[in-house]
């Protein structure tokens, strides 16, 4: 009997959670700007191949690749190379299954293996979302990058704290698998690098992209930063500005 009421109490216990979760108002509102971020227009291909044309480019690199399907493969590029540990994808048919540190590392090297002795005139930065990585990456990218280039990241623009919290693992948030992270805040950061130009389109939750040439629609931001502490909050209320948010579409038009 006493195992009766054990599982008894405990299936309440779960119902009356599931309960509060269905009508707590954040769950609702981050389901719903989760669902209007997947049907906004201007995915990270489209973006990538807009701009690989607009330079006739001929060497591209992506960090952070999964399944090639989801991106890499459909990426029209004369010289590609792919990167990636295969930590969320097994199959992993990458060119360099390591992490990006140890990618660039041997390309600081000058491994013969390694495409060392190239400039990128587009590198795509997917790999792991959080603020002092994706900081690696740029930095190790700006080695690599020709004048005209552009060092494009996915995940800049997160709809909800939810989105950008720090532990992907963390599947009961609001935002339940969706996942920014914090490389919101490594763009911010590099918005103020007086040497440096970018934009980030608003949409496929933000893709953002730097460029040492000043394009169309591009621009920095003037130091000291106004959100030394990177707080999301003061970030939403001003992320058009911090950001450089763009619609894609109409950007893309005006350089044409």
């Amino acid at each position: 009997m006493s195992s009766l009421k054990d599982k008894y109490k405990t299936f309440k216990y779960q119902f009356d959670v599931a309960k509060r979760v269905f009508k707590d108002e954040a769950f609702y509102q981050t389901y719903r700007v989760s669902k209007e971020e997947g049907r906004k227009k201007g995915s990270r291909t489209e973006i990538i191949s807009f701009l690989l044309d607009l330079i006739d480019g001929e060497n591209y690199l992506e960090i952070g690749v999964r399944n090639p399907n989801d991106n890499f493969n459909k990426i029209k590029c004369k010289n590609k190379f792919s990167v990636d540990p295969g930590i969320e994808y097994k199959e992993n048919p990458v060119d360099f299954k390591l992490t990006s540190d140890e990618f660039f590392k041997e390309m600081y090297n000058q491994n013969p293996e390694f495409p060392f002795n190239k400039k990128f005139d587009v590198i795509f930065i997917d790999g792991l979302h959080l603020a002092d990585q994706v900081e690696t990456d740029i930095l190790n990218s700006l080695r690599f990058i020709k004048d005209t280039g552009f060092i494009v990241l996915h995940d800049c623009n997160p709809p909800t704290e939810f989105h950008a919290r720090e532990s992907f693992n963390f599947r009961n948030s609001p935002a339940r698998g969706f996942w920014n992270g914090t490389t919101w805040k490594a763009f911010y950061k590099f918005r103020h690098h007086a040497d440096l130009f970018s934009i980030c389109f608003d949409s496929d939750w933000g893709v953002g992209v730097l460029s040492k040439n000043k394009y169309l629609g591009f621009n920095n931001l003037t130091l000291p930063i106004e959100n030394p502490y990177f707080e999301i909050k003061s970030h939403f209320s001003n992320k058009n500005r911090y950001l450089n948010l763009q619609h894609f579409e109409n950007w893309n038009k005006k350089v044409k």
